[in-house]
């Protein structure tokens, strides 16, 4: 057996490496192929590795760690619509396996009564160990997934409520100061987790924008919440699972941060998780006893039926596809670290005649469920992901399907993390391009200087584009006059936007592109979009946009409306748009159509003058979008001529975002308004 740490860890890795390669090859999920990779390395097999405290650490912060981005990766919009199908599915998938599992165990199994609820909870609950295979399969926003994820927190809060009593029963604890107490934990819990934890996140983000220092805190708000979850008598997954659910607010599925919380999930705690699960299975032990047989074959075809019949009632009930109940079985039918944890509370209660209430036959069968149950959730979910991408894939292709491609012009060091991440929200999902950074160094005595202050903050950008798994293309020039080197840039890469910042601590005519901004805009009839940013994006409350009348008259109308909803989605923040009733009719049919989700509201502004009276409530975490035009397009109107005095008066203490949208090229005129004061 290897003692050395450094081999085992070697091993481990080796293991992580390898089994993906040689499932894919023999067409299994990978998922099993670790189990049955932890059964060989394990005690029990070839006996090369033995389930130190390493893998009952890495392993348990696995298993968090699958709760974890459950959670995180919910489309919270798509939780609050699915709530009702979820409560449906968690009760059904509790209540079936329950009701079953408690006369099987009494009748069937002769156990006692604290045993069969037991055993009943440990039934009626379940893990979500094949979820990373609907993440791989981008499904973790579906709808049958969040039905999936809802059932499963509803399931394992039941389950785990009964099993808080069982041992109080037992033991001759059972008494209203214990209700009370377990009552007072649970409270105080609650109120630290849905309360203290989004102030300090928020506050942890605005002051620390480094990725990670952010995702240490994050995982350290994860195990708090898992550990504070035990001391109150709950389990430690659904505290990681509730922490997530927090978090969800505050981290974008599409960011630097997710990518990082994803790859160290996926690539060392979940395969770590599987391993050690697969070393506590001893496959010789399972067959001992013609009476272990038995209970093992009861435990495994009793877990598998029970789970279906929940999965296929949903269907019926709230009339599914047939891969989507397959998807909902497919993520409840797996067993694992938890149902161990549940039976090892039945082995160390004693009952009054000094026997134990759960026996060796019943840990054996419940090691066996873990095995096959996971092996038939693995199964089923790859099956169901295949066809719910496949069935995804197969429908049609809206009308109206934009290209994009954004340019992001980067001068200050100070909004590089902010341009590129506003950049990275407004991308596309399933965009396959690259975003393009560019900088323009003066050409001049201190040329050299600046160029090289420019591969710098590129390599800041082509960093954040990585660490979200965005391809970036940086443009390094040199030229006489920044207005000019961007518009050539900007047609040489064909780009469809253009973004550029302003310096948070000053004005108009302080910002970096100075008195060449209305030379840019008056420059190009394709979008331009100019970011201020007083805060992370993430941290952002609402977004607050202001639009005038006539606006879905212009090209770019349907393109800048997309970029808004796409922000407002990954944020998980509400949109309210005022503008004319007209422009918001259009605004509301394209959001319903095309983002159901996400959401929003539409407040009535006919006259453009009303702007600073309809935007008084703006909050210092919200962001003001201004939907402005070039002179002679349609929606312009002599009011805009104004604009910049009134934003550098009354909103330069807000985030800011200025549209100018894609219009027709022959609005284009020379005799464009500078609207630099």
């Amino acid at each position: 057996m290897i003692t050395d740490p450094t081999l085992i860890f070697a091993v481990v890795l080796a293991i992580i490496l390898t089994v993906p390669l040689v499932s894919r090859k023999l067409r299994i999920p990978h998922l099993v192929g670790m189990i049955v990779a932890g059964v060989i390395v394990g005690e029990h097999g070839l006996g090369l590795l033995a389930r130190d405290s390493s893998f009952e650490l890495f392993g348990k912060v696995g298993l968090y760690y699958i709760m974890f981005l459950a959670s995180l990766e919910l489309d919270m919009e798509g939780l609050k619509k699915n709530r009702r199908r979820g409560i449906v599915f968690g009760i059904l998938t509790f209540l079936i396996p329950f009701a079953v599992g408690f006369p099987v165990g009494l009748w069937l199994l002769r156990l006692s009564v604290p045993a069969s609820l037991l055993l009943a909870c440990i039934l009626a609950s379940h893990t979500l160990v094949s979820y990373p295979i609907a993440g791989r399969y981008g499904l973790g926003r579906t709808d049958c997934v969040t039905i999936a994820v809802c059932g499963t927190m509803i399931a394992l809060l039941l389950a785990l409520v009964i099993l808080a009593f069982i041992p109080a029963g037992v033991e001759g604890r059972l008494a209203p100061s214990f209700l009370l107490w377990m009552g007072a934990k649970t409270t105080l819990y609650a109120l630290i987790i849905f309360l203290v934890y989004p102030k300090l996140t928020r506050w942890f983000f605005k002051r620390f924008g480094d990725n990670i220092t952010q995702f240490i805190f994050v995982m350290t708000l994860m195990i708090l919440s898992a550990a504070m979850a035990d001391a109150a008598g709950l389990e430690g997954l659904l505290g990681a699972f509730l922490a997530g659910l927090v978090l969800n607010r505050y981290i974008p599925h599409v960011s630097p941060l997710m990518n990082r919380i994803e790859f160290v999930g996926n690539a060392l705690f979940i395969p770590y998780f599987l391993i050690s699960v697969g070393m506590l299975i001893n496959i010789s032990a399972l067959w001992q006893s013609p009476a272990g047989i038995v209970v093992i074959g009861v435990m495994l075809i009793t877990a598998v039926a029970t789970k279906w019949g929940a999965a296929w009632l949903t269907q019926k009930m709230l009339k599914l596809k047939d891969y989507e109940r397959e998807m909902l079985f497919g993520l409840s039918s797996a067993h694992a670290a938890g149902a161990l944890a549940m039976v090892m509370v039945g082995t160390r209660l004693v009952q009054a005649n000094g026997m134990p209430v759960m026996d060796d036959n019943v840990l054996n069968g419940v090691v066996a469920m873990i095995l096959g149950s996971c092996i038939v959730s693995s199964v089923a979910t790859e099956r169901a992901a295949f066809r719910t991408a496949k069935a995804a894939a197969e429908q049609p292709t809206p009308q109206g399907q934009m290209t994009e491609k954004l340019m992001v012009a980067i001068n200050n060091p100070d909004n590089v993390e902010e341009l590129m991440s506003t950049a990275i929200l407004m991308r596309g999902p399933k965009a396959t391009g690259s975003i393009v950074a560019l900088h323009v160094s003066i050409d001049g005595i201190d040329s050299e200087r600046r160029q090289e202050k420019g591969r710098e903050n590129l390599r800041r950008a082509a960093a954040i584009g990585a660490s979200a798994d965005v391809p970036v293309i940086t443009q390094n020039r040199l030229g006489t006059n920044p207005a000019g080197s961007i518009l050539h840039a900007f047609k040489e890469s064909d780009a469809t936007e253009l973004i550029l910042g302003l310096h948070h601590r000053h004005g108009f005519a302080d910002s970096f592109l100075g008195n060449t901004l209305s030379s840019i805009i008056g420059g190009t009839h394709r979008q331009v979009v100019i970011m201020k940013h007083l805060m992370p994006i993430n941290v952002i409350h609402r977004i607050v946009v202001a639009v005038p009348a006539e606006a879905e008259s212009e090209v770019g109308f349907y393109r800048w409306l997309e970029r808004i909803c796409r922000m407002g989605e990954q944020l998980g923040c509400r949109a309210d748009f005022h503008g004319h009733p007209q422009t918001l009719r259009l605004v509301s049919d394209y959001i319903r159509t095309r983002h159901p989700n996400m959401r929003f509201q539409l407040i009535d502004m006919p006259d453009w003058n009303d702007l600073l009276t309809t935007t008084e409530n703006l909050s210092f975490d919200h962001l003001f979008v201004l939907v402005s035009a070039r002179r002679g397009s349609l929606s312009w109107q002599p009011s805009f001529d104004n604009l910049p005095n009134q934003l550098m008066k009354y909103f330069m203490g807000n985030s800011l975002m200025i549209i100018y949208p894609e219009q027709r090229s022959d609005v284009l005129s020379t005799t464009f308004t500078n609207p630099i004061p």
